[in-house]
């Protein structure tokens, strides 16, 4: 399997593409790390035809660890799917009002975050490493749409796709004290005596950034897919060159 459909009615796609060592490059999605751009762009293609919209409708960014959100228009389809020049530069988290479009994360143990109003014709998706979650990028961007597009947060569901696991989210001190400064991830961190390490779930940290920003709980999925542990999945914690995740929403 090369790829897991979330969600699939008259509205609405969101899925995840997945490691597969049958696949070229194991399937990676990333042009910013790999052997060859042309496989990449191939694996892309076949992802496309997966879910039958072409590659010239994908929207990518370049992923810095920011929390910065960016608005995608019809104008922006094609931008980062063949090439990161022209990528949406140094952003985190895309949304959009748009049909046919595309809307891509790419992750390797950071938490992808896809979502969706019906009522308000919004999808998004957000790449929330530790560096994000600590700037609170899920929060913002909820708050933002919240604040300046004036959606009701009731109507928004949410998607926390997989990532590395507590378990395996294994850190020192100092990030350690970024997360409890937050004010609302002590309960979500442990320090496990026999390495003198402490232990974060980052997935249920940002789950808590989603609730703050009024989102209902009932309207978040957690996948508990450990990116480390699984065999579908890539892990920068596991080998520093592996490929990346695409996760994907698009509405009709």
């Amino acid at each position: 399997m090369t790829t897991t459909i979330y969600q699939r009615d008259d509205d609405l796609l969101m899925g995840i593409s997945l490691q597969n060592v049958n696949v070229p490059e194991n399937n990676n999605m990333a042009l910013h790390i790999c052997e060859n751009p042309e496989t990449i762009i191939n694996n892309r293609k076949q992802l496309a035809a997966t879910i039958n919209y072409p590659l010239e409708q994908f929207v990518c960014a370049n992923q810095t660890h920011s929390a910065t959100f960016y608005k995608v228009t019809k104008e922006d389809a094609g931008r980062g799917a063949f090439r990161n020049e022209d990528a949406i530069p140094e952003t985190d988290a895309l949304y959009t009002f748009e049909s046919d479009i595309v809307l891509c994360s790419f992750t390797a143990d950071c938490v992808p975050v896809l979502f969706y109003s019906k009522e308000d014709h919004l999808v998004g998706a957000i790449h929330s490493g530790w560096q994000g979650t600590v700037k609170e990028i899920s929060l913002k961007t909820f708050e933002h749409l919240r604040d300046e597009e004036r959606i009701d947060l009731n109507n928004v569901f949410v998607h926390i796709g997989t990532a590395l696991s507590q378990e395996r989210f294994e850190v020192d001190e100092d990030v350690f004290t970024r997360f409890k400064n937050l004010g609302y991830a002590n309960d979500l961190m442990y320090l496990k005596e026999s390495t003198h390490k402490y232990h974060i779930d980052n997935q249920l940290t940002v789950q808590k950034q989603c609730e703050l920003a009024g989102i209902p709980s009932d309207n978040i999925t957690v996948e508990r897919v450990c990116t480390f542990n699984s065999d579908e999945g890539f892990s920068y914690r596991q080998n520093k060159k592996a490929g990346r995740h695409l996760s994907f929403i698009v509405q009709k």
